[in-house]
């Protein structure tokens, strides 16, 4: 199978990228112009530069490709409405356009954040209705994934989503970030961190993501992605910590984090600079998110294949390389 992978330089979209390759897929890798392809160039046999925000640029795209991959968006807990939505709601609607009746398959990347964030999530299913939160990251890739879904039926293009968890590795944003805040100022706890921290290491991320993108049994389906992990937050940035001799500090309850983030995100946001706490941020940290992964277990065959233990010495020795 012929995979055009879009967001290719990205945290998943390098990894992803790699282990297709490592499995014989020919990649084609929609990246933009100017980046960096150094970590991907071995594993492509083909470098698209182009935007999904802009049309033109996305002409031909679709030439020796069976399917889409489709994980490129804004990912940060900050940000404009305006921005979100351009890159996630509009972006999918362009390459949608380009790609529909062109390829056999589209799988939609988007987040478990989709079915809103701030209320407990706790056995969530994927038949169970979404909600918007007024997060604009959460809420335009609720509306892509509308969107995605709207396209079936109407073209000869098998559509898919997937939900992921909170995405860890070596250099993902709930590696990096935290361990820059840290070093910064100090890493205080949401509830005292009791919540599950509902993780997914991103090996096996990409393993439900190859097999949900190309199963027959997928077509018009949509999963959640986590690990089976036990792992709450505490555990994790107190782990995540002692890699370079830190530890949390403090605590905020749910409520008090999710007021003083939109306060923060009303003032700072219009002025360039990252509050200190977002509202998703306590959306993912102060409630449980642990999603029911039933179907994905049952339809795809998916499982947890690299464990807890083993992704945080993989990380450990990441930080060790790289951010020491």
């Amino acid at each position: 199978m012929r995979i055009l992978v879009t967001g290719a330089t990205g945290f998943i979209g390098v990894n992803l990228c790699r282990e297709l390759s490592r499995r014989d897929f020919a990649v084609t890798a929609l990246v933009l112009p100017g980046e960096d392809v150094s970590q991907i160039e071995d594993h492509v046999v083909r470098i698209f530069y182009g935007d999904i925000t802009d049309p033109p640029s996305l002409e031909g795209i679709t030439e020796d490709v069976d399917a889409v991959f489709h994980l490129a968006a804004k990912v940060t807990d900050w940000g404009s409405p305006q921005a979100f939505y351009s890159a996630i709601l509009e972006g999918t609607r362009k390459l949608l356009e380009e790609c529909s009746g062109k390829v056999s398959r589209f799988l939609y990347v988007s987040s478990m954040a989709a079915c809103g964030l701030g209320r407990q999530l706790e056995g969530l299913t994927e038949e169970d209705e979404a909600l918007k939160s007024g997060v604009p990251y959460n809420d335009a890739k609720l509306d892509a994934e509308r969107l995605v879904q709207s396209y079936r039926g109407k073209v000869k293009t098998t559509y898919t989503i997937v939900r992921p968890a909170n995405v860890i590795g070596p250099g993902s944003v709930w590696v990096r970030d935290i361990i820059e805040r840290y070093r910064g100022l100090f890493v205080p706890l949401i509830d005292r961190g009791k919540h599950s921290a509902s993780l997914i290491y991103i090996d096996n991320l990409v393993d439900g993501i190859i097999l949900a993108g190309t199963m027959d049994i997928a077509a018009g389906k949509t999963y959640f992605l986590r690990d089976d992990w036990s792992a709450t937050w505490k555990q994790y940035v107190t782990d995540l910590g002692s890699m370079i001799g830190k530890r949390p500090f403090g605590s905020l309850s749910f409520k008090t984090a999710w007021t003083i983030g939109a306060v923060l995100e009303n003032i700072l946001t219009p002025l360039r600079i990252r509050p200190p706490v977002t509202r998703l941020a306590a959306g993912v940290m102060g409630r449980n998110n642990d999603v029911n992964t039933v179907l994905a277990r049952k339809e795809l065959g998916w499982t947890t294949r690299v464990s807890y233990e083993e992704a945080m010495e993989t990380i450990r020795l990441w930080i060790l390389d790289t951010m020491v």
